[in-house]
């Protein structure tokens, strides 16, 4: 009784979901959760991308990480992790909660 307790305090908060999607041939759902932000990690106060390769063949090619979450703890693990590997503080994590609105066109046209 006592650990069931615990568990049932201890639990992740349900996520709120905003729309749902589910595929009648697979039965597969997507679901859009709020974020209250998206934390990224950047490099000396700069945004970057981070891939990994095999420094021995070309293939199968470099591999892309994410470097940007829902979750703040992804972030703040990732960047202790690049700064023990390459020995710096440089690596944070930024939060971002608004920005510029754009599309595959260009900018809006409210920033011409």
């Amino acid at each position: 009784m006592y650990a069931l307790m615990i568990n049932k305090c201890m639990s992740r908060p349900k996520p709120t979901i905003i729309l749902t999607n589910t595929n009648p041939r697979t039965y597969k759902s997507e679901e859009v959760l709020a974020a209250d932000a998206i934390y990224a990690v950047f490099y000396k106060d700069k945004p970057i991308n981070l891939r990994t390769l095999n420094s021995l063949v070309s293939y199968p090619g470099p591999k892309y990480k994410k470097v940007s979450f829902s979750n703040p703890g992804h972030a703040f693990n990732l960047a202790d992790r690049l700064n023990k590997m390459f020995k710096t503080t440089d690596f944070s994590v930024v939060e971002l909660k608004q920005g510029r609105k754009i599309n595959e066109s260009g900018p809006s046209f409210k920033d011409i």
